[in-house]
């Protein structure tokens, strides 16, 4: 397994037949972390994945039971939305929601568990997934590289906001 207390490093792993979890380090306080990843007008800045996709909209409603929104537009690729509802909010450690892109692709639910340790936060993002074939199908899309182009623009803007203090 890679080193996962390395900054700037994406680790990928397949804890499960039905599971797919990123874990990324940031030198960055669990708060921050919790903040960027959970308030609209930080994560507008850094989901972005590759470039030339833009964030067109951004609704969350941080709460159980509340939904969540997001839209991407790219001028030749088109549109993506995708849309969920949180299931439980524990900040600043825990966050579980559902995912859904559409028809096409199975309902998900994403856990994000955040541990700070000496300044560094480690974000652990795992997917369960209804069955291996959807897991795989996912992972096959290149899902964990677009996800990795986003923990860069999040690593960036965490560097940028701890900053500023």
């Amino acid at each position: 397994m890679a080193n996962t207390t390395e900054t700037g490093t994406t680790t990928f792993l397949t804890p499960s037949d039905v599971e797919s979890t990123s874990i990324r380090v940031v030198e960055a306080p669990r708060q921050l972390v919790w903040d960027v990843w959970t308030r609209p007008e930080h994560v507008r800045r850094w989901l972005l994945g590759y470039e030339g996709w833009t964030m067109t909209v951004c609704e969350i409603d941080l709460r159980p039971g509340g939904a969540w929104r997001y839209a991407w537009e790219h001028p030749e690729q088109g549109v993506l939305e995708m849309k969920g509802v949180y299931v439980e909010v524990s900040p600043p450690e825990r966050l579980v929601n559902t995912e859904s892109w559409g028809e096409e692709w199975p309902e998900t639910t994403n856990t994000l568990v955040l541990t700070e340790e000496d300044g560094k936060t480690t974000i652990t993002l795992t997917v369960r997934y209804p069955s291996k074939e959807a897991r795989d199908q996912a992972l096959a899309t290149g899902a964990n590289d677009g996800m990795n182009e986003s923990y860069g623009h999040l690593e960036a803007l965490l560097r940028s906001l701890h900053e500023k203090g």
